[in-house]
């Protein structure tokens, strides 16, 4: 039995024309002898009625009473909406189709509501579905807990399910369909000149997903990679045969591989620096992770620490060093632009062409540090739009 995997995400299915144009691609791969799995976000984002966003507001979202796993019986019905309108879709077009929640799907999980982590999938009920359907529709991001309550996977969570069930089924490739044409080299809504790949590897794609990239979620990236199993990253709106970007492993045969895959960026960041003489870092960091905050960017030097949160954690962040009288510099409306790429590991001076080129245009550096592969420099919102030009102009035009 050849299987394949097709993820639609919340734009994809969020009308009648979405739906129908998602239905094109399921008809072309079942007519290529397919059993399809279909997995779907829910419809719409914030501000349509059954979008994650939307359903949490019902319960004033982040001041709601309920507990996360009350909150999960909340959020998981979006893509369970999805699912059976999908699949009404599916058979007013002929489609011998059946629709199945997570639970259904055989998805088991842990008791992290909100962001549990799946423990293990039984894939007796979708392949018993396929000895009389083509066509199998699984509500994305959620699953059954240990305790016999449905939890949900966390934001991103419909690409984790795809993966999961990609690699459970033995498919023959998972494709992820959202509203853009695969992974570009930067977000082409800011960077005019930046290009389209065809070919990523798994850790390319991980990186620039990690760093703010959001065309596919990193932990079904993580996923693939362990299964050896391939991605797709398309458009629903492409014709049949644009394949978008593949994602698979790394060709070791490629001698020379490229430095620098693409330019990420993240905003929104608030930049916290704090003198440790009175106040060590471990203090500052035991404080913060007490309310559940997650720490990014940091660097921890022998007179200060420096770190940055979102700017909802910041908020809280401030309460909370306010209460234990440690004063902090605060840099809000920051962004962390990200340089991702396999080939950074062992190339010599690629911070120092970063600092000379914001440095000339007189964009001024908050804060850097590296990985082997990847460099972050972190900047003012204001100059984004400039920083991730220059930056994409440098690696990925003038040095191509």
């Amino acid at each position: 039995m050849k299987i394949m995997v097709q993820k639609f995400g919340g734009t994809s299915v969020a009308s009648d024309k979405t739906r129908l144009k998602a239905i094109e691609h399921v008809r072309y791969t079942v007519s290529q002898g397919y059993k399809v799995v279909v997995v779907v976000s829910a419809i719409g984002r914030i501000g349509a009625p059954y979008s994650t966003d939307s359903l949490l507001c019902l319960v004033d979202g982040a001041k709601t009473k309920l507990d996360t796993r009350e909150l999960d019986m909340l959020v998981s019905v979006g893509e369970i909406i999805s699912t059976a309108v999908f699949t009404e879709t599916l058979r007013n077009r002929d489609f011998n189709a059946i629709a199945m929640s997570g639970p259904d799907a055989g998805i088991k999980t842990n008791n992290e509501y909100q962001n549990a982590k799946v423990t293990d999938i039984k894939t007796n009920a979708i392949l018993k579905a396929f000895k009389d359907h083509d066509v199998v529709v699984v509500a994305g991001f959620q699953g059954m807990s240990e305790e016999g309550h449905i939890s949900t996977l966390g934001r991103g969570g419909s690409d984790t399910t795809a993966a999961l069930l990609g690699a459970a089924l033995d498919a023959e490739r998972v494709d992820i369909f959202t509203d853009v044409a695969g992974l570009m080299t930067a977000d082409p809504r800011i960077v005019k000149k930046a290009r389209f790949l065809s070919n990523v590897s798994y850790e390319e794609v991980a990186n620039m997903a990690h760093e703010g990239a959001k065309v596919i979620h990193p932990r079904a990236v993580e996923i693939a990679q362990q299964a050896h199993l391939q991605l797709r990253i398309r458009s629903t709106w492409d014709a049949l045969n644009e394949l978008g970007t593949l994602v698979s492993d790394r060709d070791l045969s490629i001698e020379h591989y490229r430095t620098v895959t693409g330019i990420a960026h993240q905003t929104g960041l608030t930049q916290f620096s704090i003198a440790t003489a009175d106040y060590p870092a471990e203090k500052v960091f035991q404080l913060l992770a007490q309310k559940h905050l997650s720490v990014d960017f940091i660097n921890i030097l022998p007179e200060k620490i420096v770190f940055n949160l979102s700017a909802e954690d910041s908020n809280t962040a401030k309460k909370v060093l306010r209460a234990n009288d440690i004063p902090a510099t605060v840099v809000e409306e920051c962004v962390k632009v990200s340089i991702v790429g396999a080939g950074i590991m062992g190339t010599p001076g690629i911070t120092a062409k970063i600092v000379a080129a914001l440095s000339q245009n007189k964009i001024e550096i908050l804060q850097t540090t590296d990985s082997y592969t990847t460099i972050w420099v972190l900047v003012r919102q204001k100059d984004l739009t400039a920083a991730v030009n220059i930056l994409h102009d440098k690696f990925l035009i003038d040095g191509h």
